[in-house]
């Protein structure tokens, strides 16, 4: 089982619909076993997977299972949650299993920090509360890949899930400002592995027990990039980025070498395209995605497909299965 987080604390960068056709392609086309657990307390996700019965069934009616039901009982026991209770639900639309999310999880980024704290005096506690994830995903290895969802911040609850993980895949919108994030991302996880690592490192025999047989070791490896939302125009009968976006992309590699590579991964030497693709705009296929609750490239006439948009399923498919291979090859090389 691989577990990846869809992190960028930039916000607007297009990171839910990416996640969830990405993760559909794996279930769909390659036959994989796939895992979608929305942490971002926007629940983006669960709006955009789950259809109308399904959505209604888990913010409706009272006693549902969300992801905040996995921070709870070490809120209100000092434990982790039981396998058993583990209530995760399937995307028709989509073809993954998935655990929805909720505004509530919000209210545990105070529990997680305060613990936080904890963890740089090495205490016990601190490390059993901020490796709630990696709990989670032990309990869910029957998975080929677990991806994690996350808002656009670099608080408690994102820090936990990422140094759960075994990478991260960063999305990058074509502005200044996703460039200008690379830094902060790279600093705070540089800074969460290291803390935890050596605190874990330096426990006696009688607190690894409490860790009840986990490896706390955190790996976290950057898996890549993908950029999207840029505009093309057509010149001479070839596509061509804008001039305005291809600025701040020609930009880009020079940065994710600095802040991710170098920073996080620290090693150059190996032969990796960390660009792992490119979506432009597809405009109208997007929402039509989302009110059918069905992946991009599913979509039919009785979606709402006509004309031109067929071409369109077509380009996008192509451009996800890209995606999806190299994201493949960059797990095998960074293993």
């Amino acid at each position: 089982m691989k577990s990846i987080a869809m992190f960028n604390n930039k916000g607007g960068v297009g990171k839910t619909t990416v996640l969830c056709n990405l993760a559909g392609y794996l279930c769909q086309k390659m036959d994989k076993k796939v895992l979608v657990i929305d942490a971002d307390p926007q629940c983006n996700t669960s709006t955009y997977v789950l259809d109308a019965d399904s959505f209604l069934q888990v913010y409706y009616e009272p006693g549902q299972f969300t992801v905040n039901d996995i921070v709870l009982p070490l809120k209100t026991r000092g434990s982790y949650i039981e396998p058993e209770k583990i209530n995760i639900l399937h995307s028709t639309g989509f073809g993954f299993d998935v655990i929805a999310g909720s505004p509530k999880l919000a209210t545990s980024e105070d529990f997680l920090s305060g613990d936080w704290k904890d963890i740089k005096a090495g205490e016990i506690r601190g490390i059993r509360s901020n490796m709630i994830f990696f709990d989670l995903l032990r309990k869910c290895n029957t998975y080929d890949y677990i991806f994690f969802d996350m808002g656009p911040s670099l608080g408690a609850i994102n820090r936990s899930i990422l140094l759960a993980c075994n990478f991260f895949i960063t999305p990058m919108s074509s502005d200044l400002f996703s460039i200008l994030a690379l830094e902060n991302i790279s600093s705070s996880i540089s800074d969460w592995m290291r803390k935890l690592n050596d605190t874990v490192s330096e426990l006696s025999p009688e607190d690894q027990e409490g860790l009840e047989g986990m490896n706390a070791a955190c790996e976290i490896k950057f898996l890549g990039y993908i950029y999207q939302q840029y505009i093309t125009r057509t010149s001479d009968g070839n596509k061509r980025i804008v001039r305005a976006y291809e600025e701040i992309l020609r930009q880009l590699p020079e940065k994710i070498n600095q802040y991710l590579i170098e920073g996080i991964n620290h090693d150059c030497s190996k032969k990796i395209n960390y660009e792992i693709g490119s979506i432009p705009n597809f405009y109208s296929l997007i929402p039509m995605s989302q009110s059918s609750h069905k992946s991009v490239f599913s979509l039919t006439s009785a979606d709402g497909v006509v004309g031109a948009h067929y071409r369109k399923v077509r380009e996008y498919e192509d451009i996800i299965h890209q995606i999806a291979q190299n994201m493949c090859t960059n797990m095998e090389a960074l293993v």
